[in-house]
């Protein structure tokens, strides 16, 4: 069986609170050989680490605080988490970054916890998942401030340009979602100047859900959608597409454990 790795998924969320044995059973019956979660906000951390948990060789978790959950109070959210990066060793620093998508209002406090939570992934050599929504210039301004940052370009949708400026500003992947299925997208023809070595797999689950299940809830298990979406970008079988995104993967989380 080809196995695949889903690098960003948040199946910890009450969204599949009454079937998350099934949804697991699926996902390794697709290929899925890891799934790694990263955290949004202070009420996430226990239910992933409650995943992670019971299904302790199968989940890697990360700690960071998303930019659309960062607060007025961010300083003591981040003391929450940080408290936490010390008690657990989580693969990485994730899911931070800037989203000026929903709102402007509260850019200076999301570029000021982006920075801190930066400056952890520095000083812990742990690699960073980066969120940015409608912020690329803004992200790659403070990205570029930080020598030695490694890790991945979360839910990647830019152009050409966009995606050269990323791999230039860092050891950084682009992770590819169910968008890359969409049909009015111009990320398959985006990604021809990418190279495959660059690219993880990932779902965002629940959401992004690739075609044809578009508008319901995403699944682990639809990660072989994708990566057969990438065999015809890349014009290679969808067995070097596992093997390549899941050596990525590994590459990109070297240090887990």
């Amino acid at each position: 069986m080809i196995k695949f790795v889903d690098t960003h998924s948040h199946i910890y969320q009450n969204d599949y609170i009454e079937d998350i044995d099934d949804v697991i059973r699926d996902a390794k019956n697709a290929g899925i050989d890891k799934i790694y979660l990263p955290n949004v906000d202070l009420e996430s951390i226990e239910p992933m680490h409650q995943l992670q948990s019971k299904y302790p060789d199968y989940f890697e978790i990360m700690m960071g605080l998303h930019p659309t959950s960062v607060e007025k109070d961010y300083q003591k959210q981040l003391d929450i988490i940080h408290t936490h990066l010390h008690q657990y060793d989580y693969c990485a620093i994730g899911e931070i970054g800037i989203d000026l998508y929903w709102s402007k209002e509260l850019i200076a406090e999301q570029q000021k916890a982006f920075k801190i939570q930066l400056q952890w992934a520095i000083e812990s050599d742990k690699p960073v998942v980066i969120h940015t929504r409608d912020s690329l210039d803004e992200t790659l301004e403070i990205v570029t401030k930080f020598n030695g940052l490694r890790g991945i370009f979360h839910s990647f949708g830019g152009n050409s340009d966009d995606a050269k400026r990323i791999l230039e500003a860092g050891d950084f992947y682009l992770g590819i979602n169910g968008v890359v299925t969409f049909k009015n997208t111009t990320l398959r023809e985006t990604l021809k100047s990418v190279p495959l070595e660059r690219i993880v797999l990932e779902t965002d689950a629940p959401y992004l859900t690739p075609v044809p299940y578009r508008g319901k809830r995403n699944h682990p298990s639809y990660i072989p959608i994708i990566a057969k979406q990438l065999a015809e970008v890349y014009n290679t079988e969808i067995d070097e597409i596992g093997a390549i995104t899941t050596q990525n993967a590994s590459n990109a989380f070297r240090k887990c454990k």
